[in-house]
């Protein structure tokens, strides 16, 4: 019998590897003779640079970046087991957690710093680097990135324009003279499951701005500016970014990563999956266990259980999927139409928040020995 473990993390509790140890712990004690094979999985939100060095042997660098405010701090990424793939949540260096209520200010805060991590995982040997692009504090379209990878971003008197959001109205001019000389031959991929474009009422500064701090006049003030930079990219660059969808996504680094590097888009939880072989490694599996920390019918857009169901079942339909979840919320039905055949909640009685997320490992453990019984009595 194989067994294949590809868990996400369970949010504030346990690692998508600290997850699929617990889980084959209670399936090694009922089935001592198995092939268990763990992967751990992520959607390309936070845990995705975790779950990638785990699963390919790879190793964590640390850079020295500046963050949304322009204060050096130190910064992981990993470097997969390729040493020629690096993978990079922006939030790391641009992260929300950088900021509070006394801070935020998304006409200030600067992307430059992830511009620092992919410079960093480029010149540490990668020619492929994945990014994550979810939790950023910034609105500034990716300039700063483009920024810190030689891109000049200059006003009418051919000076730099400065950091933020709030700088992009002074944009005159583009200047690719000093980008780094490599960047053309590195393959970026962006991690993301957001589809809202630069601009307008259901783009970067309307529908995430307030979340960083804006006001409505800043909400205003910055669409304007990125609607601005998007008119000068496609005078200068030839690229129209504000029609793309994803290109709003943290605060417009799609749109600037689209622009000024060799970027395309993916969703997050694909990327994983190809880069751990997840489908390769399942082809034969008996059963595959995913799952995260809550699962509900949001699960089926783009969530780790759902991109796991359908990899494993396009290579291997006869293969059971289960997902186990802390939390089953609503609407779970429609995932068994989907590839998931079977959702199990892991906290096994009434308990509080903490205690549920105290005892994690030791439920999902348990949980794992309770399925394990009962296909071990189906068999029998």
């Amino acid at each position: 019998m194989k067994i294949v473990l590809a868990p996400d993390s369970f949010k504030n509790s346990v690692t998508a590897i600290e997850a699929s140890h617990a889980m084959r712990t209670g399936f090694a004690s009922i089935f001592p003779e198995a092939e268990i094979v763990e992967v751990p999985m992520a959607d390309g939100g936070e845990g995705t640079v975790q779950s990638l060095v785990d699963a390919t042997d790879g190793q964590f660098k640390t850079a020295t970046v500046k963050n949304p405010l322009g204060v050096d701090v130190e910064a992981q990424y990993g470097l997969l087991g390729d040493q020629q793939t690096a993978v990079i949540e922006m939030a790391a260096a641009s992260g929300i957690q950088f900021i509070d209520e006394a801070t935020q200010n998304p006409l200030i805060t600067t992307t430059y710093g992830t511009g620092q991590l992919i410079r960093a995982a480029i010149e540490a040997g990668a020619r492929k680097v994945i990014i994550g692009i979810g939790g950023s504090a910034t609105n500034d379209g990716g300039a700063g990135m483009a920024q810190a990878l030689g891109v000049q971003l200059l006003d009418a008197q051919r000076q730099p324009i400065g950091f933020g959001g709030g700088a992009l109205a002074k944009l005159a001019a583009i200047d690719l003279t000093d980008v780094l000389p490599v960047l053309k031959d590195v393959e970026l991929v962006i991690a993301s499951d957001v589809t809202n474009p630069l601009t307008g009422p259901t783009g970067a500064s309307a529908v995430f701005g307030p979340q960083k701090g804006a006001t409505p006049a800043m909400v205003a003030q910055l669409d304007q500016n990125l609607s601005h930079y998007a008119q000068i990219i496609q005078r200068d660059i030839g690229l129209d970014v504000a029609t793309i969808a994803g290109a709003g996504a943290a605060g417009g680094l799609g749109a600037g990563l689209l622009a000024f590097t060799n970027a395309q888009m993916q969703a997050g939880v694909e990327i994983v999956v190809a880069q751990t072989r997840l489908a390769q490694i399942a082809q034969d599996a008996d059963l595959v266990v995913t799952g995260e920390g809550g699962i509900d019918f949001q699960t089926q857009y783009g969530k780790t259980p759902m991109g796991v169901a359908r990899a494993v079942k396009r290579v291997n339909p006869n293969a059971t999927v289960i997902a186990i979840a802390g939390n089953i919320g609503q609407g779970t039905e429609v995932l068994y139409d989907l590839g998931i055949d079977a959702i199990f909640c892991s906290t096994p009685g009434v308990m509080t928040l903490e205690q549920a997320l105290a005892r994690t490992k030791d439920n999902l453990t348990l949980t794992s020995i309770n399925i394990a019984r009962l296909i071990k009595q189906s068999q029998s």
